[in-house]
This record gives C-alpha cells, sequence and structure tokens, in this order.
C-alpha cells in the first residue's frame, strides 16, 4: 500500500477522496490510503519543501493543488532543485474546486491509481497533472 499525502491545499478534501475510493471498490484492493499532514507529523503551515521531503522519504505520493513558483522554498521550486531520477511524482489536481462534483473526482481517483499501479515507470517524472 502507498500512502498518498494530501498537502494543505487540499486537506478538506481527505474524507470525500477517501469515500470514493471505498465506494468506487479500489479501497478493497488496499493499494492507496490517503493521509494529511498532520498524520505524518506536519503543520498545516509546513513549507513546501519540508512536504516534498517529508513524501520523498517516506515513499509517499504527494497529491496537491499547489502550482506556485513564489519563493525559494515554494512546491515547484523545490521540483526543478531536488527532483532525481527515482524521485516520486507529485500529483496535480487540474481542477480542485471539481473534486466536489462525483464524477470529476472519481475521474481524479482512477488517474490516480493508475499511476500507483505503474509507479516504477513514473519515477522522476516530477509533476503529473491528473485527472
Amino acid at each position: 500500500m502507498i500512502a498518498v499525502l494530501l498537502d494543505n491545499d487540499l486537506s478538506g478534501m481527505l474524507d470525500l477522496l477517501d469515500n470514493a475510493l471505498q465506494r468506487s471498490g479500489w479501497g478493497e484492493l488496499q493499494l492507496l490510503q490517503f493521509v494529511s499532514l498532520h498524520q505524518v507529523g506536519l503543520a498545516d503551515n509546513a513549507i513546501d519543501r519540508e512536504v516534498w521531503r517529508t513524501a520523498q522519504t517516506s515513499g509517499m505520493i504527494l497529491l496537491t493543488a499547489n502550482r506556485n513558483l513564489k519563493d525559494p522554498d515554494s512546491l515547484e521550486q523545490t521540483i526543478r532543485e531536488e527532483n532525481t531520477p527515482f524521485s516520486l511524482p507529485v500529483i496535480t489536481i487540474s481542477d480542485p474546486q471539481e473534486l466536489i462534483n462525483p464524477d470529476y473526482r472519481d475521474r481524479c481517483l482512477n488517474r490516480l491509481v493508475e499511476i500507483v499501479f505503474d509507479l516504477e515507470n513514473y519515477l522522476g517524472s516530477a509533476r503529473l497533472f491528473i485527472p
């Protein structure tokens, strides 16, 4: 099972995503588990670099809506500086406001499951947008 860490941009979506996972039947395979920043010992206001590093060192996929390059510790800057051919990808929700739509949420979930099934082919890819 791989943990999917939701960053602070998606923290309010954990229950929605987890329910969709269980409802879809994918949950029975115990392929992935959604976790919050708090569950891994990070504060909601943890800097992006710390969140990315925690995900990488813990073997978690980072799920985000964050695209900013505002400061030296932004997620995009961190990926540019620290990504290696062995790094797990950062999965970015293309339209996070649409996650409230069950069809969109299911499409995102299905794409995430596809990535997890084929994860070795996505190592080092930096960032993937879903759905």
